[in-house]
């Protein structure tokens, strides 16, 4: 997560209504769209967009809008820049879309020498 991106959560009712308000909330504003959380009752989804606090706030208004369409949203939030302690409420292994960076391994090589190889090169 960029220190200065906003986060946008909509939370809408029933997955249909979340998929058509995360379509619209990409659609209407530069945002990236993080993923959606199931929430544990009641039908919920949490959408989850990233971006300029302005294409957030946008983002987010027009992802309510659509949620009119459908079943209706529960709620949202603008966070205009999330500490960094919540990073991990925001980008988990929860969200569904979302892949986390992979990290790369350090390469590890074994050198072996040869006894015979060893001998070979001291004999010359």
């Amino acid at each position: 997560m960029n220190r200065g991106e906003a986060i946008g959560l909509i939370e809408a009712i029933g997955l249909a209504t979340a998929i058509e308000a995360a379509d619209a909330a990409v659609k209407s504003a530069n945002v990236r769209l993080i993923g959606y959380e199931a929430c544990k009752g009641d039908g919920m989804s949490t959408i989850k967009v990233a971006g300029d606090i302005g294409a957030v706030k946008a983002a987010v208004d027009a992802a309510t809008a659509a949620c009119a369409k459908g079943r209706g949203v529960w709620g949202t939030k603008v966070i205009a820049r999330p500490s960094e302690g919540i990073e991990k409420l925001i980008y988990n292994n929860q969200t569904v879309g979302y892949t986390p960076p992979i990290e790369p391994k350090a390469e590890v090589v074994i050198i072996e020498e040869n006894e015979e190889t060893a001998e070979e090169t001291t004999e010359e």
